[in-house]
């Protein structure tokens, strides 16, 4: 297939100081949980950005120096000339495939600890690190921001000869160190570091300077920089200092990368914001700047990404989520094969391998974090020596990624769906409220599906053991799912929660399926994650008082490393629920639940006529069971194995397909180990 001739204008390039993109989509900074802990899988990574058609692929943050450690989080480090040949791996992968790699060096000031290094914090005042850690930054005097101005001159000296064509000044996220000195929240300063606006950009004035005269000749200079804090006229605001400082330096820098702060606002999830949500705060950069300008959105759409460039608003796509969740959307655009791009969802489960310090993971793309460790590409897996005859029972996200995997790999694959809908709990939750977008697990997969002679689906069609059994595949994969417990058993219950039979019981499954809801409605919450709080706003929009219990300190407990904590508790509160915190359910009595505190060991009750238990879940494992000693190779996948989320579903899945390859589970898998040098007095 040819490109759409619509699309031509994104594959133009565009030059960058002394270097030139070969078209308009960049990858822009973003973490991964991998850092500087694992070069060689993130030089891998980065390599298949590059070969998916992104003509920029930049690191994540790059710590200059050992004040400015974030440790535990795993990012990267330019502390010596040590650190060059890690991330000279890097570049070269990205130049494999034609692309510019770019390095975002940045020292983060008061928004770290240095709880590894133990050094002392630094910035622009006195003040308590951003961090929970009883730990103050010290205000930098004259000395230490000369100093500071030569760390980073020397980090970018460091970056030009591991290879990169790139190198970053950060002020954006709440994080770089020129951010905390523009921002009037943190800078008290009153000498010519602090007070004016043009006083609190001099250091940001004099990063890009500096680096612009010790790279500039041979290397494109880029200054990242959030235009918005979301703060009104307690922060920076793109009608305000925003603007003011993007004209103040217009034509300083080579690029401009610009998004709003802090990351939480920066990366907000489909739930909150929709494609395109930051345009209306950085429209205005190309009006007072000529340099080319990169901006983000979560954008998915080409024809969206045309208006954007036609329009004037960028030069270039930028994107961190899109690229995650498809490393070869550019290329899909450039081949006229637009159906097959992978689209985000923007459920923000990539968000939680920094906050884990775990590799990079992806619910929409299996592969992400796994092209070294693992030697899975995103686009390719080996066709099978000899086809053979596969049976997936259940079409929900693990066992349709399965069947789509096993089917690309030349195997003849049928999926047997026991209802008349595929897409299992993706169908079903895509249904709540501001999920939606979801759907593009089962859409995506459906589509791929669609286009292969060897893969054959059958709807309504619930298999006993006898029917697999005399179905005769060579491998069989359950992935028939989970059901939501509703005898209250969950992290902080270890047996039933008594009186249950007083009280009208629903949970998660009911809801979604069409239950009569009876208010009030108290949700009890021992899950954490996203769906207590969905459910609860489920049951408002059907008109019903619904108070959400959760023995956790905030509703969604585990949604602040999805960056959404804060805005679901907002979202609650704004929708009139009350939330119980720290409260568990002891029993319930007829019309009424016996609460205790978790803290004061307070009892209480409280009135409700309907309790939905959203708790844990009991896998669909009956089939395997049955089935196990009668076939010779069966496996359980997904929930069926161990409910989990729609993300490991979706990588169990193609886990399962690609162990057909070798024929044995992948238990084993390559590390990163320290140097064999440091190791030889041990040996």
């Amino acid at each position: 297939m040819s490109r759409d001739p619509r699309y031509d204008i994104l594959f133009e390039s565009v030059k960058i100081g002394p270097v030139t993109a070969r078209n308009r989509f960049f990858q822009v900074a973003h973490c991964n949980g991998m850092g500087w802990t694992q070069p060689q899988a993130l030089a891998e990574l980065r390599g298949v950005k590059a070969e998916g058609g992104w003509a920029v692929v930049t690191t994540e943050e790059v710590e200059i120096h050992p004040s400015g450690d974030c440790e535990p989080y795993h990012e990267g480090r330019l502390w010596s000339d040590d650190d060059i040949p890690a991330l000279a791996l890097m570049a070269d992968a990205v130049h494999a495939h034609g692309s510019l790699a770019a390095i975002e060096i940045m020292h983060h000031g008061p928004s770290a600890a240095n709880r590894g290094t133990r050094e002392i914090p630094l910035g622009p005042s006195h003040r308590p690190v951003t961090a929970l850690d009883p730990v103050q930054a010290r205000r930098m005097d004259k000395e230490d921001i000369k100093t500071l101005r030569q760390w980073h001159r020397d980090a970018a000296l460091r970056a030009k000869r591991a290879g990169f064509d790139i190198v970053y000044v950060y002020a954006a996220h709440e994080l770089g160190i020129p951010m905390h000195f523009l921002s009037r929240r943190m800078n008290d300063r009153a000498d010519e570091y602090g007070g004016s606006l043009e006083n609190r950009a001099r250091l940001l004035r004099e990063l890009i300077e500096d680096t612009k005269d010790a790279v500039g000749a041979t290397c494109g200079v880029a200054v990242r920089f959030a235009v918005d804090q979301l703060l009104g006229d307690d922060g920076i605001t793109s009608a305000g200092e925003g603007h003011d400082v993007i004209a103040m330096l217009a034509e300083l820098p080579d690029l401009w990368d610009v998004n709003i702060s802090a990351w939480a606002n920066d990366s907000q999830t489909s739930r909150f914001a929709k494609e395109g949500f930051q345009e209306d705060y950085t429209r205005f950069v190309k009006s007072v700047t000529t340099k080319p300008v990169v901006g983000v959105g979560r954008y998915t759409s080409p024809d969206k990404m045309v208006s954007l460039v036609k329009s004037g608003a960028l030069d270039f796509i930028g994107a961190a989520r899109p690229s995650i969740a498809d490393p070869f959307l550019p290329k899909k655009i450039e081949e006229g094969r637009i159906e097959d791009i992978r689209e985000c969802i923007g459920c923000n489960m990539c968000v939680t391998s920094d906050f884990t310090m775990t590799n990079l993971r992806c619910t929409q793309n299996p592969t992400m974090g796994e092209e070294w460790r693992r030697g899975w590409h995103p686009e390719r897996i080996s066709k099978a020596a000899e086809a053979e005859k596969i049976l997936i029972v259940g079409a929900g996200p693990a066992g349709l990624e399965a069947a789509l995997t096993c089917a690309r790999a030349g195997h003849e694959v049928h999926l047997a769906e026991a209802t008349t809908e595929l897409g299992g709990r993706v169908t079903r939750e895509s249904r709540l409220p501001s999920l939606a977008e979801w759907a593009r697990v089962r859409d995506w997969r459906m589509g791929q599906i669609n286009k292969l002679s060897n893969l054959s689906v059958y709807k309504d069609s619930k298999l006993t053991a006898e029917d697999v059994i005399g179905f005769g595949a060579d491998h069989v994969a359950i992935a028939t799912g989970a059901h939501w417990r509703r005898d209250g058993i969950g992290r902080n219950h270890w047996r039933d929660i008594p009186g249950l039979p007083e009280m009208n019981v629903l949970t998660p499954d009911d809801l979604m399926a069409g239950a009569t809801i009876e208010g009030p409605v108290a949700i009890y919450d021992d899950d954490h994650f996203y769906l207590g709080g969905i459910l609860a706003e489920f049951c408002v929009k059907k008109g019903v008082k619904v108070t959400l219990i959760t023995p956790e300190l905030r509703p969604s407990a585990y949604s602040v490393n999805t960056l959404e904590a804060t805005r679901i508790a907002r979202h609650l509160a704004s929708l009139g629920i009350e939330v119980l915190s720290q409260t568990l359910l002891s029993r319930c009595i007829t019309g009424a639940l016996q609460l205790v505190h978790a803290i004061t060991d307070q009892k209480s009750e409280f009135p409700c006529r309907t309790l939905v238990l959203v708790t844990a879940r009991l896998p669909h494992d009956k089939l395997f069971e049955e089935l196990q000693g009668e076939i010779s190779s069966v496996h359980r996948i997904g929930d069926c194995n161990s409910p989990s989320t729609i993300q490991a579903a979706v990588y169990a899945g193609h886990k399962f397909a690609r162990e057909l390859e070798t024929g044995k589970p992948s238990t084993y898998y390559p590390r990163e180990l320290p140097k064999a040098a440091a190791l030889r007095r041990f040996w």
